[in-house]
């Protein structure tokens, strides 16, 4: 079995450091102000491309290296960061074992962010983590205590906390602009964005040159390979991820838990209705569902798959109007909603302008960022225990305290998931 210990000591060799990191600069672990943050990259395509621009366009932040399992992703991130060949890799372990970083991103598939977000925390590395958090109830609490223990700064990439709209209706609904809150409703969509030719079951292939899939799939249940269930499309195959359910529930059930007051806590009942998968193929995530959450306040939360795209986002409704948020929608009911002024004793939520410099700002104050673990890890558990229900197919009661279901032992299985060796010690 490969330990934390033993494979942070194997790859302790890894390269000799390019640049000196900003936290030796400073002290008690923190960034010196007039510093650069070092930074390494894992998951550098999709989603992993993008936050390297972002972070690239950061005057503070210094890309020094960067890990995937794909070639042509490393190859191509290389390029955009002006790095040499010699700055990448496609093991995770030898990046997190660099003494030259001070912090990491991880934009893998939700399978591993738990893993690696653990092993870096555990190297002294702060961490910008997509969404999910992690790819279970249990690895997201394990998550959220590491960061917590060892105290780093994460930031998780549920970056609608950084969007002026958000925040202003969650302030509203927070300070009882729109009455008492009754009832939240999230839309996402309902038929998978799959991106490829892939149809029906296909069929197993050769391992593509220059892609690491063992290294790929680490955790997760063996399969064999064919290019459909890999790098975006894996979110729609259950042993990766269980569909829209996570990959935009995450972010708007994020913004229902903020507007609601929830950060620490969570749902005591949940219950999934019209669950549909697909008949045949390996895309075998809930397609349609709609999946209700019960808070102990008295608040119902309901999430469904819709394809009106104008319902995809969050909808807060209270006794005295509504309000809806999304990227650059805001829209509200009544009308006065939209000319409402906080009270100067009001409820204020944290600001952040952009998600990407303020993880950096953090990173160098050693505040908390927009997007902290906890606040996270309970975003991302709102959505794995609909997805629990959604498999069970009955109702379920649910303890935001324990972070267990209430007697029911087949439940309580399915907060975590199974790992393969040697990547089952988190």
């Amino acid at each position: 079995m490969t330990t934390r210990r033993r494979f942070l000591r194997n790859v302790a060799w890894a390269t000799a450091p390019l640049a000196v990191p900003a936290s030796v600069l400073g002290r008690g672990g923190a960034v010196a102000p007039n510093s650069r943050v070092t930074l390494g990259c894992i998951g550098v395509g999709g989603m992993g491309m993008g936050n390297l621009q972002s972070f690239l366009g950061d005057e503070r932040v210094e890309v020094v290296a960067l890990c995937d399992v794909d070639r042509g992703h490393l190859k191509a991130a290389l390029a955009a960061a002006s790095l040499p060949d010699g700055a990448g890799t496609g093991d995770f372990r030898e990046l997190i074992a660099r003494e030259d970083l001070d912090a990491v991103m991880v934009a893998t598939p939700d399978h591993w962010h738990a893993l690696i977000a653990v092993a870096a925390a555990r190297a002294g590395k702060d961490l910008y983590a997509e969404k999910p958090l992690a790819a279970s109830v249990r690895e997201g609490r394990r998550v959220s205590d590491v960061v917590r223990e060892e105290k780093r700064v994460l930031q998780c990439g549920t970056w609608r906390r950084s969007s002026q709209h958000t925040r202003r209706a969650c302030e509203w609904v927070r300070n009882g602009i729109i009455g008492d809150l009754r009832r939240i409703e999230a839309g996402v969509p309902a038929t998978f964005a799959i991106r490829g030719d892939y149809t029906g079951m296909e069929e197993p292939e050769p391992v593509p040159e220059g892609f690491d899939y063992a290294m790929w799939s680490g955790p997760a249940p063996e399969a064999p390979y064919t290019a459909a269930r890999c790098h975006f499309n894996f979110r729609w195959v259950t042993d990766y991820a269980p569909g829209y359910i996570t990959d935009w529930g995450a972010h708007f059930l994020d913004v229902a838990q903020w507007g609601n007051g929830t950060d620490a806590s969570g749902p005591v009942e949940v219950a999934a209705d019209g669950v549909r998968k697909r008949e045949k193929g390996i895309y075998d995530a809930p397609e349609s569902f709609s999946i209700r959450y019960a808070y102990a306040s008295g608040v119902e939360l309901v999430m469904r798959s819709t394809e009106n795209a104008e319902e995809w986002g969050t909808k807060f409704v209270g006794s005295e109007g509504w309000i809806f948020s999304e990227n650059d929608k805001l829209a509200a009911y009544p009308e006065s909603v939209m000319k409402a002024v906080i009270p100067e004793n009001g409820v204020r939520l944290y600001e952040s302008r952009n998600h990407h410099r303020n993880f950096i700002d953090c990173v160098i104050s050693r505040g908390e960022t927009a997007a902290p673990a906890e606040a996270a890890h309970r975003a991302a558990s709102v959505c794995h225990l609909g997805a629990i229900a959604a498999q069970l197919g009955r109702a379920l009661r649910f303890d935001p305290e324990s972070e267990l279901f209430h007697g029911d032992e087949e439940a309580n299985a399915l907060l975590a998931r199974p790992m393969r060796e040697p990547w089952n010690e988190i």
